[in-house]
């Protein structure tokens, strides 16, 4: 069910966004070689605490019938070729990788949802051209996005975006909306779906995540269960805010 948001409970999500910001911000100036993705997690973690928040992700997909942990980070660290989902581990980071860092934070019962990818020290121009391709895809969908527009929109904008640059997006991962729970209707596609005719509504709020490849766009998953990366082992990033839709536009309510 999509659900319009108050005043009221906007306001609780812009706080929850404005943590989730505060994480990436001080995560991201963290990011070096020699880090670990582990180092990183434990980070976020002592950010969202000191704020008063709760990490969305530390624990997300349990269900103790089956004997099923959930998620075991609290931001998700994607190295490389992997797109999203990468547990926090003692992996040592190294000069001209670039990594995806994905946190949400709970504030309040509300939730904020936001991605960036960072590099590592120098990186290559083929990577500084993905990463910089990336924010511009989810920058194209912003600037079409008011109440009134099409759903289908926001993925027809993205995906273009990211054939001008030669890349391609995956089409098993979608945005979604967001409020009191991490992931609510409806999936917001990073590429053009037809039957995406569900109208953008002020006060609805989701989360546009361009998620962009530089190959392939099939993908594996890895043995952990969680992390998915590119089948051809090329480059992938990942770029995220949490969006309110208004009369005329929007905000973005994962920034500082």
């Amino acid at each position: 069910m999509i659900t319009i948001k108050s005043e009221r409970e906007i306001v609780k999500m812009r706080e929850a966004g404005r943590i989730t910001a505060l994480v990436l911000d001080q995560v991201g100036k963290a990011v070096a070689p020699g880090v670990t993705t582990k180092q990183l997690d434990e980070l976020a973690e002592k950010i969202i605490f000191e704020n008063g928040g709760v990490a969305s992700f530390l624990g997300y997909g349990a269900d103790t019938s089956r004997g099923i942990k959930g998620f075991p980070g609290s931001i998700c660290a994607s190295v490389n070729d992997e797109l999203i989902h990468g547990i926090p581990s003692g992996r040592v980071l190294k000069e001209g990788d670039i990594i995806s860092i994905d946190v949400g934070v709970i504030h309040n019962h509300y939730h904020g949802d936001a991605a960036r990818t960072f590099p590592v020290g120098k990186i290559s121009p083929q990577a500084e051209r993905l990463i910089e391709a990336t924010k511009k895809c989810l920058e194209s969908a912003l600037e079409i996005v008011k109440d009134g527009v099409k759903l289908k929109e926001i993925g027809y904008s993205i995906e273009k975006c990211a054939n001008i640059y030669g890349y391609t997006v995956t089409k098993e991962f979608t945005g979604h909306g967001i409020g009191t729970h991490l992931h609510e209707d409806p999936n917001v596609a990073n590429y053009g779906r037809p039957t995406d005719n569900l109208i953008l509504k002020a006060g609805m709020t989701i989360a546009i995540e361009p998620m962009i490849m530089t190959g392939n766009p099939q993908i594996k998953i890895a043995s952990n269960k969680w992390t998915v990366r590119s089948k051809d082992g090329k480059l992938n990033a990942h770029h995220e805010n949490t969006i309110l839709i208004t009369q005329d536009g929007y905000e973005i309510l994962t920034q500082l």
